[in-house]
């Protein structure tokens, strides 16, 4: 019994490493707030538009990662050579939202770790 734990804790965590992609960086709050406040970023905020206007990060645009007709074609918008910084509440959604934009060509996308319930 122990043995088939530990081979499933093993395939588990290889699983979870290979889901894993080089364009995608989760930073801490105080790491992605020093990244976007040094220049003018593409700050991308995918919670829903009742959840943006109950607070936001500054600068952040709302592009609904759950209302795919719009975030298909806002997302376009965006210049998919530089980067892209997301963020949700939690992490979930950005999460989701950075897959299908990787699947979009874009090359660099930066996610706050925790989401916005992490940045205030």
């Amino acid at each position: 019994m122990k043995k088939i734990i530990y081979v499933l804790l093993v395939f588990i965590s290889v699983a979870c490493q290979s889901q894993q992609n080089p364009k995608v960086k989760v930073l801490p709050a105080k790491e992605y707030k020093t990244l976007i406040s040094k220049e003018k970023v593409q700050l991308v905020d995918v919670r829903t538009p009742g959840e943006f206007s109950e607070g936001a990060i500054a600068g952040a645009v709302n592009i609904d990662v759950n209302n795919d007709a719009v975030f298909e074609k806002e997302i376009q918008k965006l210049d998919k050579s530089k980067p892209v910084y997301i963020y949700c509440r939690s992490g979930a959604r950005s999460q989701k939202a950075a897959q299908r934009m990787l699947e979009m060509g874009f090359t660099s996308i930066i996610d706050l770790q925790g989401g916005y319930m992490a940045w205030n």
